[in-house]
């Protein structure tokens, strides 16, 4: 067995996140419900009647008792059985949600589709963030909002060493916890309009973002 090679085999792939998060699926409500912290996101993403909303990384549709029925809801998920219980919570909620399996850094969408995306525990746990939120503002429409709920750490640190010791483990289980949000954010036209924790003494946070409307500098 050729062992650089091995060493060189990223460990967070699609591949990876599918089998991982299939065997996750059945605890994740337990684990990752985090339901006031979606309540509070979703009221500041503040989504109006008839509005388009990308539930991106929707997991198993814990998002979707804080969004209103008038809402257009559209859900992805890398795992085909996040996807299927998702659905199965928007009929057990009586509201219609597309919900399809896709990647979070290369959506099928067209630009400009969606007045609103919900990125709730995705961008710690994509292989390329950078690449998710850019594709998140894409298909953003001119004006609109995205809401971030996730742990970083603070931009004008670096992750303690015990993090990093950390990270090996729960990176592999689950979710990177040394990543910073604000080098993302950097590499869209999204501007951060409002910023608060979440728990765990500042661990998570919830940002809300916009695009900018056409003509705005």
């Amino acid at each position: 067995m050729d062992t650089s090679r091995a060493r060189r085999m990223p460990l967070n792939t699609l591949a990876w996140n599918r089998v991982r998060y299939t065997l996750l699926a059945p605890l994740y409500d337990a684990v990752a419900g985090f339901r006031p912290q979606r309540k509070r996101s979703l009221e500041l993403l503040d989504a109006q009647p008839g509005e388009q909303v990308l539930i991106d990384g929707c997991g198993t549709g814990a998002d979707l008792a804080f969004l209103q029925a008038d809402v257009q809801v559209v859900a992805t998920d890398i795992t085909p059985a996040m996807v299927e219980r998702t659905r199965h919570r928007a009929q057990g909620l009586g509201r219609s949600v597309d919900a399809r399996v896709m990647d979070a850094q290369a959506l099928e969408f067209a630009d400009a589709t969606f007045d609103a995306v919900v990125l709730h525990l995705i961008l710690a746990v994509v292989p390329d963030p950078v690449a998710a939120v850019r594709e998140a503002a894409r298909v953003l429409k001119p004006g609109g909002r995205a809401v971030v709920f996730d742990k970083w750490v603070p931009d004008d640190r670096e992750p303690s060493l015990l993090r990093r010791a950390g990270n090996l483990v729960s990176g592999v289980v689950a979710t990177e916890i040394t990543r910073k949000l604000g080098p993302l954010v950097a590499a869209t036209p999204l501007v951060v309009e409002h910023q608060e924790p979440a728990g765990a003494g500042g661990f998570f946070s919830i940002t809300l973002l916009r695009k900018p409307a056409s003509g705005e500098a």
